[in-house]
């Protein structure tokens, strides 16, 4: 039975990430990158499709579960007749190669407990050879090797295709199995202590925790969004994915459905506005020296998006032998959307650099030359129609939210000249190009009649972006225009009770070329808190604040998207632009007093 995407936690190595069911399941794992095909890939389909459960004989979902302190380490604990057992999950910080550590503790009485691991390589399409080796089990299939080993070694075996184990803890007892991947042509790395990388593990996150500034209101809640944007930077790089998983439903039953498991550039400010803002300036400078690196080369060849080393290309392809969350297909893996055209991504590429400027980064030699390329690039091509920030696949329009985002662009650098005489650069030129765009999007895409700023120009569509112009400094937050624009998007995209709203209209083919509907969007509805709170809404922004926190799971985890009437999560989770919402806005709404 399909467990809701809210039933899953998250553990990671700053490499990769797996999700854990409240059964006890890890359904979802790729190994050795986020980016890598699963080897347990239950989550799209069944368990056939690759699993590793751990739970109580019989038992379904845990009676409780909780992260350890301000760490990514779980435990789940089942409370059963005969006693009560704690399952401990984490991936240690990785050293020469990926590993798993699930502990089994019996807290009183004495518990039968079952285990079943079904590895199936390549996104749960290849069954390996599964063999046993110094008391160990490995397995085996092309480029890929998983050794199993548990300790003490408890009885162990094959049927089915699947490795199952059974075992007995009463009070005080602890079992531990260690799963470990590595390149099937390589030897087997060396073995990790679990007890030593569990305490290794809470030592490393706790001292992660006290860099952070925020001491506000819904802490817990933020930290725990930072946390999970620790959790879903990819280490040897410093980039960010957009969440762990592919193809997590938009729509349940419907196609709505993404590979996320790369960096965008539209997130780039935010994710710099957000870790600067909490004390973490290392994983800030981190970024942008990914980001650097990403989008060196030919302005004209600028993607929406990256893989994690800053790869270009990222082909679409659908699983087949996949059946999909709930019956959502096709499942895909890669993302076409990165051959769009969305011209937000320059202004939100340099309004990142302007951030990281102005909070005191080392400056990068290079970054203002490509600053300016970019720009120039920007300056040629900013007439043009575009697929926009939510990557629509239907026809290309003028969207109001990507010249919005081309002014940005030439206002950073305006400012930047005019704030630093030393550097050189055509102000005169970008002043004018700055003031050329606020003019046509000012006559183009607002609508006088409603009041509002439209999704493109001459469309009757609105769009939950254009909640960003006050934030950006487009217009004053007293502007009548942005007043009215806050009104529209509540009143048209907005969800009746609980304030949520949906990023646009989804009206079929021509408006994104898809069929079906979506969720509420949690990051446009946190855009949307910041937007009253900057007109004076104050009181109406923090409730819609707490109703937001009231979304996350029972570990603090939030998708990409909620469904209001079926009070679920959707999309793919956890989702790194709703956690940056829920810190950005924790920011916004108490003000100073939420830095320590």
């Amino acid at each position: 039975m399909t467990q809701r995407i809210e039933d899953y936690a998250l553990i990671g190595d700053l490499q990769t990430a797996a999700l854990v069911g409240r059964n006890g399941s890890i359904d979802w794992l790729c190994l050795p990158r986020f980016d890598s095909a699963a080897c347990f890939a239950a989550l799209l389909g069944d368990k056939d499709n690759g699993q590793w459960r751990i739970a109580p004989k019989g038992a379904g979902a845990c009676t409780s579960r909780s992260y350890v302190g301000e760490s990514l380490v779980l435990e789940s604990v089942w409370e059963t007749h005969t006693g009560t057992v704690r399952v401990t999950d984490f991936m240690p910080q990785r050293g020469e190669a990926p590993d798993i550590v699930r502990i089994v503790e019996c807290v009183s009485g004495s518990v039968e407990m079952s285990a079943s691991l079904r590895l199936r390589f390549d996104f749960g399409s290849i069954v390996p050879w599964v063999r046993r080796s110094d008391g160990h089990r490995v397995a085996v299939a092309g480029p890929d090797s998983v050794w199993l080993r548990s300790e003490p070694e408890v009885k162990t075996w094959g049927q089915q295709f699947t490795t199952h184990s059974a075992f007995t803890v009463g009070a005080g007892e602890k079992v531990s199995f260690i799963l470990t991947w590595h390149p099937s042509h390589e030897p087997r790395p060396a073995l990790v202590d679990p007890y030593e990388a569990l305490a290794d593990s809470l030592e490393d996150w706790e001292k992660w925790a006290t860099h952070c500034r925020y001491e506000g209101q819904h802490r817990a809640a933020v930290m725990r969004s930072l946390i999970t944007l620790k959790a879903l930077i990819y280490a040897p790089t410093g980039g960010i994915v957009a969440a762990p998983t592919t193809s997590l439903p938009e729509d349940l039953g419907g196609v709505r459905n993404w590979d996320y498991r790369y960096c965008w550039l539209r997130d780039s400010t935010l994710v710099l506005g957000a870790l600067l803002a909490a004390g973490y300036l290392q994983e800030a400078g981190a970024w942008r020296d990914w980001l650097l690196r990403a989008v060196a080369g030919d302005p004209a060849d600028l993607q929406i998006m990256y893989g994690l080393g800053g790869e270009r290309r990222l082909p679409e392809a659908e699983l087949p032998w996949l059946s999909g969350y709930a019956g959502s297909s096709p499942v895909r893996v890669g993302n076409d959307a990165v051959k769009q055209l969305q011209l937000d991504v320059y202004g939100e590429v340099i309004d990142s650099l302007y951030v990281a400027r102005e909070a005191g980064l080392t400056s990068k030699s290079h970054a203002w030359n490509l600053q300016l390329s970019l720009l120039g690039f920007l300056e040629s091509k900013w007439r043009e129609p575009d697929e926009g920030l939510w990557e629509v696949r239907g026809p290309r329009r003028h969207f109001v939210h990507s010249k919005v985002m081309t002014w940005v662009a030439a206002d950073r650098t305006v400012r930047t000249l005019e704030a630093d005489p030393s550097l050189h650069g055509d102000v005169a030129r970008w002043r004018a190009m700055r003031d050329e765009v606020h003019q046509e999007v000012c006559d183009k895409g607002y609508d006088p009649v409603r009041n509002t700023f439209t999704q493109s120009y001459g469309s009757a569509e609105l769009d939950a972006a254009t909640l960003l112009i006050p934030r950006v400094g487009f217009l004053p937050a007293d502007d009548p225009r942005v007043r009215g624009t806050i009104d529209a998007v509540q009143a048209e995209l907005g969800h009746g009770r609980g304030g949520l709203v949906h990023r646009y209209t989804t009206g079929g083919p021509q408006v994104d070329g898809l069929p079906g509907s979506e969720g509420t969007f949690l990051a446009c509805s946190f855009w949307l808190a910041d937007a009253l709170h900057m007109t004076g809404r104050t009181e109406e922004a923090k409730r819609l604040f707490e109703h937001l926190v009231s979304l996350c799971n029972d570990v603090g985890l939030l998708a990409e998207e909620y469904d209001p009437v079926a009070e679920r999560q959707l999309g793919n989770f956890p989702q790194a632009f709703s956690h940056i919402g829920m810190v950005s806005t924790a920011l916004t709404l108490y003000g100073e007093d939420a830095a320590g």
